[in-house]
């Protein structure tokens, strides 16, 4: 008797194990957008920036102790040493700065082991880059940068999951060029692993989310009081923790990812009381894989919704974290009104794939309109290049 298939090519037995043992990835109904997967170097440092380096107004690659030279990225110079300890480069952010106003664009990065917020002089001469400490501000597992007071220049908030939560403001001059000195305004305490910033309440300014809650703005961010509202707990959260009316209610979420362990979730607020204190609503995306310790938002398929990109850390923790040893990736998460739809950008062993590091970029590399992804981590330095649908 003829036995009959169905769209996945299989019987229709093997299709209803099939789909019942399938993780969320290939459950997605809508189309998935496609990739091209090059690879720049075989490096193992976490943290990857996007910038014009040489000033020549073609955008260049930044990853521990190199630069790379657009378009093609053939090209790698020396920035200098990156200090290792064990599997980890000492290197855990990359962000774009003109921090002494000189036309260059250096950038500033952060420390676990040394224990310090730093920045590297971008000579653009050939030579090893200077480099320039910040603060000594304890662990540093990762930082992102955030305008805090809407000047125009965003602030450095590293993330120092065992010390004081503080902010670094640039200090700029008459024509508004940086200085090469940092103000440092510390608005919590010891605030653990995870960070996330946005306007939680509606007010108009930018709210931090820390592990077990949230610190509200207050209206002078660098002079009055951070308010703290004790309403999660959110583990070993991701850095960063994304803010978003996931929903469109007019009420802002917000997305975290379990950075050493499964677990990839939304959180949806929910107005209780006329003081406007909130409830917050936990709801699954991807409970299949683990290390999710950093994200992007945003709208790779050009429709105006942005996208949550993240991926499995690899070897967040050399080996010691849930889930080490499971095949990964980097995925895109799409939202259908209702629930999250995941999608594969690559996934496998390694050797096969790629997932993430600790910092890494969502943006137009090539200027072709589509937002390109780079990423690095301890499986090599990489750009997934957009090519729609």
């Amino acid at each position: 008797m003829e036995e009959h298939t169905n769209l996945l090519g299989l019987p229709k037995i093997a299709a209803i194990i099939f789909l019942f043992f399938a993780p969320v990835s290939f459950l997605a109904q809508d189309q998935s957008l496609k990739f091209l997967e090059k690879k720049i170097a075989s490096e193992s440092f976490e943290s990857v920036g996007v910038f014009d380096v040489n000033n020549d107004k073609i955008l260049d690659l930044i990853s521990g102790s190199y630069w790379y030279e657009g378009p093609g990225f053939l090209v790698r110079k020396l920035i200098g040493q990156s200090d290792r300890f064990g599997e980890y480069y000492d290197d855990f952010a990359t962000i774009p700065m003109d921090i002494n106003g000189d036309g260059k664009v250096d950038y500033v990065t952060g420390a676990w082991f040394k224990e310090n917020l730093r920045w590297y002089e971008n000579l653009a001469d050939g030579n090893e880059w200077p480099e320039h400490i910040i603060s000594e501000t304890g662990n540093i597992e990762t930082l992102r940068a955030w305008d805090i007071n809407k000047d125009g220049v965003k602030e450095i908030v590293p993330n120092t999951p065992n010390d004081s939560l503080t902010i670094y403001q640039l200090v700029l001059d008459e024509n508004n060029k940086g200085t090469s000195v940092f103000k440092a305004y510390k608005i919590f305490g010891k605030h653990g692993h995870g960070l996330g910033y946005g306007d939680l309440n509606g007010d108009g300014r930018g709210d931090f989310i820390v592990a077990e809650g949230w610190l509200e703005a207050p209206e002078n961010p660098f002079r009055d009081k951070w308010v703290f509202h004790q309403e999660f707990k959110l583990g070993k959260a991701s850095v960063p923790i994304i803010v978003a009316d996931i929903n469109k209610d007019g009420l802002k979420d917000f997305i975290v990812g379990q950075g050493h362990d499964y677990g990839l979730h939304w959180y949806e607020q929910k107005r209780k009381t006329i003081k406007k204190a909130s409830d917050w609503v936990k709801h699954g995306i991807d409970s299949e894989n683990s290390q999710f310790h950093t994200m992007e938002w945003a709208d790779l398929d050009g429709d105006g919704i942005n996208e949550l990109i993240t991926g499995k850390r690899y070897r967040a923790h050399n080996g010691k974290d849930p889930g080490n040893n499971d095949a990964y990736g980097i995925y895109y998460y799409k939202w259908n009104g209702k629930n999250f739809t995941k999608h594969i950008i690559a996934y496998g062993v390694f050797g096969e794939t790629k997932g993430t590091g600790i910092y890494f970029e969502v943006i137009d590399l090539n200027g072709n309109g589509s937002m390109d992804i780079v990423v690095a981590g301890k499986d090599g330095l990489y750009v997934f290049y957009n090519q729609g649908y």
